[in-house]
């Protein structure tokens, strides 16, 4: 879906420079001391407009939460969310993830989210899809030993190319549902497209992936 340009957003995502990190590289294995606790710290690859991150964060005050989005006309929207929420366990950037490495270190994160990524349904397309083979490499990186994979969709090519992909790298895949708001699932939080396509009684997918613990 393309999203409305806002010249205006670069300007405001710096008047919060506390909650938007403009130079993250410079964070490189020190996040602890953004968010001056020793909480693990879940990222969010492709956060959006924020509904997410900012309740995971509100439900979940023991943990720190990262947001990534590229579009800064889409994560200032995010910014308003964390506003709102007046969570303080949130941070911004206004970053492209296939520079992860770069602003993480090596076992510096507990847990990634993928939620709602875009399919990139093309076949020459596939290495822009963020289960592809790079991405999960650069993922297990950055995870702590046994980190998981949390991934939410409603387009089921995507999840299915997924569950080969994670299968495929020699994750272990577990609590998969096929239909999860039909699921037995418990604390699910809603992205603004999983409320947007759940209304529409698309169903909606969701797996857990675990890179399995390997000598580094």
């Amino acid at each position: 879906m393309r999203q409305r340009n806002k010249p205006w957003a670069k300007e405001k995502l710096h008047e919060y420079k506390d909650i938007v990190i403009s130079e993250p590289e410079n964070q490189k294995g020190n996040w602890h001391e953004i968010f001056n606790n020793n909480n693990p710290i879940y990222i969010e690859v492709g956060t959006g407009k924020g509904q997410f991150i900012s309740q995971m964060a509100k439900k979940n005050p023991d943990g720190n939460f990262i947001g990534i989005e590229l579009s800064a006309s889409v994560i200032v929207t995010a910014l308003d969310k964390v506003l709102e929420t007046e969570v303080e366990n949130v941070r911004l950037l206004n970053v492209n993830a296939e520079k992860l490495t770069d602003y993480f270190s090596e076992s510096e994160i507990s847990r990634v989210f993928l939620n709602f990524s875009d399919p990139w349904p093309k076949n020459r397309h596939e290495k822009r899809r963020l289960m592809y083979s790079d991405f999960l490499s650069v993922y297990e990186t950055i995870l702590k030993p046994e980190g998981e994979v949390h991934f939410k969709t409603d387009n089921q090519a995507l999840f299915e190319y997924s569950i080969y992909s994670f299968s495929n790298y020699g994750m272990i895949i577990k609590n998969v549902s096929l239909d999860l708001h039909k699921s037995d699932f418990e604390n699910n939080v809603m992205t603004e497209y999983e409320e947007k396509f759940s209304e529409k009684g698309n169903r909606i997918y969701r797996c857990e992936a675990q890179f399995r613990n390997k000598a580094r």
